[in-house]
């Protein structure tokens, strides 16, 4: 059996060594020649792109903690990759239990190469058509749960010498659909705190991709909380989306096999782009959307600059 803390390296092997060789590969290491097993933290492996990916990368021999909501869903992969799979329980909106989760993670494996922030759903219907508590577990779940994933995370990292976190967020992240604006809400701003946070951490030999899927084939929309529908919004944008997800109309072009394929090959790279669009819808959306966003930018240019002060 494979010793995996014997292939891990340690703080000391850092400090002993130029501590640029975190940063310039994060997710690999080869020390005597030995191509060194990547340790993954990851949250929402129960169903879906979580899932997928945890069973991707046991399938080659990576180590795995795995976080999930409720007990049993992965039964089977814990059956069949008992020495390389760890498997918490983990209500991301419970600060406390994140950072015992993350705490407890650390313990067991010493340390965590990449981290991935995956856990989240779909508030579904208009502004005004979800409730107050639907829209505080959205916010809690998708936006607050990932801040301080991360939050808790990044002493660990720093003391490591470094590490990669990816934050899986979607094209909704720089597009808006109708119906899906507590969704969005979460998405732009997890994706500004990751921005600003990418920044900071960076001399600390720390990095972060954001990945944002289009439309793919997962059980994103069988999640979906979904708010009571008022008659006013039935000849509008929300209710021409509405019927589309309800009668099966809306595209979902994406593949999520490939999709987590796709994340496993940047998060393996040795630089990463701070976003990454999979899915051709995602390409062809987030393009149009900052293409008009360039073109009304420019089109204020000169209200923009008549507010400076003069020199």
């Amino acid at each position: 059996m494979i010793n995996f803390h014997l292939l891990v390296p340690t703080i000391d092997d850092y400090q002993n060594n130029d501590r640029t060789l975190f940063s310039r590969s994060p997710t690999a290491f080869h020390l005597s020649g030995v191509i060194m097993v990547k340790t993954w933290f990851i949250t929402g492996t129960s169903t879906g792109l979580g899932r997928l990916l945890t069973e991707r990368l046991l399938a080659r021999g990576d180590r795995v903690v795995a976080t999930l909501r409720k007990q049993g869903a992965l039964d089977s992969l814990l059956a069949q990759y008992a020495d390389t799979l760890q498997v918490l329980t983990l209500d991301v909106t419970d600060a406390p239990a994140i950072q015992a989760a993350v705490a407890e993670a650390y313990a067991r494996m010493g340390r965590i190469d990449v981290v991935v922030s995956n856990a989240a759903y779909g508030l579904f219907g208009a502004a005004e058509e979800v409730s107050d508590a639907q829209i505080e577990r959205q916010i809690a779940t998708n936006l607050v749960g990932s801040i301080q994933l991360i939050r808790a995370c990044l002493p660990h990292l720093r003391a490591q010498g470094g590490g990669r976190i990816v934050q899986v967020s979607s094209e909704g992240g720089q597009i808006a659909y109708p119906n899906f604006s507590l969704y969005h809400a979460t998405k732009w701003g997890i994706e500004g705190f990751v921005e600003s946070v990418a920044q900071e951490v960076a001399p600390f030999g720390i990095d972060f991709l954001i990945i944002e899927p289009g439309p793919t084939a997962t059980n994103f929309g069988a999640g979906l909380d979904h708010g009571a529908a008022m008659p006013a919004y039935q000849d509008t944008p929300s209710g021409e989306v509405r019927r589309a997800i309800t009668s099966g109309a809306f595209v979902i072009k994406g593949d999520a096999a490939k999709t987590v394929d796709a994340i496993i090959v940047a998060a393996d790279a040795q630089t990463v782009p701070l976003r990454l669009a999979l899915g051709s819808t995602a390409y062809a959306s987030i393009s149009q959307a900052l293409a008009e966003r360039m073109r009304r930018l420019e089109a204020q240019k000169t209200v923009a600059l008549s507010v400076d002060r003069a020199p």
